[in-house]
């Protein structure tokens, strides 16, 4: 049996060797590697910060060269160097503390989203060439989302359901075909009576529930109606009642990008050429992924005079589901983002709306003013508008609407007058919240889809592929 002593020796022999071992794997016969654990712990002791993670995403990871890959008087480099092989990435939380996660590629910290708008803003000094900048992101979204690619929508009237009457607006369901067998259906709030020469606002849904069902967007479709406005919410693409067509699953296809951004195209079409309409005041405004919509179709449609993004601008924040950035928009002029792909809306009116629970939160100290100095440009500085809500989260509720009804109707000649309570604020009462199936265009058992609709995301790539 080892006496006590013999189990102190052998336990320091085992120590030095350990110790050895560790220093012999520092030098070029073992690349230099090191545990990344160790190296994060470097890293701190280096710059004198504070880097927290889970355990689990630097267990059992080891990096060649690893203390060579950290540059001193450069953390964000050497924390790149070092994480970038293991699709990890850092978030700055403040000037000693950062955040380590899986790299995700619609997100990236605030300090480079900083970094990029910088350089962004050093590539134009005046309106030519901030033009210039402007048709080329334009050309290569176009190109990216393969819009001109897709099929000819039909010449197929649409499907439209008995119009109801409440006070002040009516209410319609509809269904257009976009795609041979595909349909975009929504549901049209209109003034009554009707009258003449109206403006018109489409408004692509987001991710939230109950899609164009919930109450608060039929409150913000018969408000709008009610102040003068032809008015479409939209289901987003394998959402709604486009899941009679799709599994929820297809909602994440990167198609979905492009399905729904082509939707959105088509309302537009629909409703400039109805009767009652001028095709000269179109607004848009849409909350969260609707939001992501909002900018992008008034970046590349032109018809949109006023732009409402709710919930959604951040330079460092692209959307984190496929159907805002499942195509590579983001990627074009050699990358942009959403704060730069908002500013292609100048010099049109822009109201951002952001509040303090989401990624929003940076739109005053960093968004607006890079949007603000291309509105410069233009010298319209006064069409953009940010109503910023710290104490709020990730909604389109009552304040934030109160926020878009007089832009609305200051840039698209709406009359709020007759709405307006004791407080000056726009009141939403006597409306009457539908249910689903009273929005419904195809009836509650999806009885009256066409039969020659495409059913099933194969059915969907070949149509597209076949092109």
């Amino acid at each position: 049996m080892s006496s006590p002593k013999n189990k102190f020796f052998l336990a320091f022999l085992l120590f030095i060797m350990a110790g050895l071992g560790r220093c012999l794997a520092q030098d070029s016969d073992h690349n230099y590697r090191e545990n990344l654990a160790a190296s994060l712990t470097k890293i701190e002791e280096i710059f004198g910060v504070q880097l927290k993670y889970e355990p689990k995403l630097v267990e059992g990871k080891s990096l060649d060269y690893a203390y060579w890959r950290i540059r001193q008087g450069n953390l964000e480099v050497s924390l790149t160097a070092v994480l970038a092989p293991f699709d990890l990435t850092f978030f700055k939380e403040d000037a000693s503390h950062y955040t380590i996660k899986p790299f995700q590629y619609h997100k990236k910290s605030r300090s480079a989203a900083e970094e990029q708008l910088d350089f962004l803003a050093s590539t134009y000094h005046n309106l030519e060439e901030w033009e210039n900048r402007k048709a080329l992101l334009k050309a290569c979204i176009m190109e990216a989302l393969a819009l001109e690619a897709l099929p000819a929508a039909p010449n197929n009237a649409p499907i439209v359901n008995e119009r109801k009457i409440f006070e002040g607006y009516s209410v319609e369901n509809i269904a257009l075909e976009v795609l041979p067998g595909i349909f975009t259906t929504g549901s049209i709030y209109r003034p009554f009576p009707l009258g003449e020469n109206l403006p018109i606002v489409i408004m692509p849904n987001g991710h939230f529930g109950q899609g164009r069902y919930r109450e608060s967007q039929q409150i913000r479709s018969a408000t709008l109606a009610r102040m003068g406005a032809v008015v479409v919410g939209y289901d987003l693409f394998a959402w709604g009642e486009s899941l009679l067509q799709f599994d929820s699953e297809d909602h994440h296809l990167a198609a979905a990008h492009s399905l729904q951004t082509w939707n959105g195209i088509q309302w537009i079409d629909y409703l400039t050429a109805l009767p009652e309409t001028d095709p000269q005041r179109v607004g848009i405004t849409g909350g969260s992924g609707g939001g992501s919509q909002t900018m992008l179709l008034s970046a590349i449609d032109d018809r949109i005079t006023v732009s409402v993004p709710t919930v959604m601008l951040s330079s460092h924040f692209s959307g984190g589901c496929p159907c805002e950035s499942g195509k590579p928009i983001h990627l074009c002029g050699g990358g942009t983002n959403n704060a730069e792909i908002a500013a292609m809306t100048a010099p049109r009116p822009l109201l951002i709306i952001s509040d303090g629970g989401d990624w929003t939160h940076s739109v005053p100290e960093l968004e607006l003013p890079y949007i603000r100095r291309i509105y410069g440009f233009y010298d319209q500085e006064d069409l953009l508008i940010n109503s910023h809500f710290s104490q709020e989260g990730h909604d389109y509720g009552f304040s934030k609407r109160q926020a878009m009804y007089p832009f609305m109707a200051k840039h698209l000649g709406l009359n709020p007058q007759s709405l307006l309570n004791q407080l000056g604020q726009v009141a939403e009462d006597n409306i009457t919240i539908l249910s689903e199936q009273d929005l419904q265009v195809f009836g509650a058992d999806g009885s009256l889809l066409p039969a020659h609709a495409v059913q099933g995301r194969e059915a969907l790539f070949e149509l597209l592929e076949g092109n």
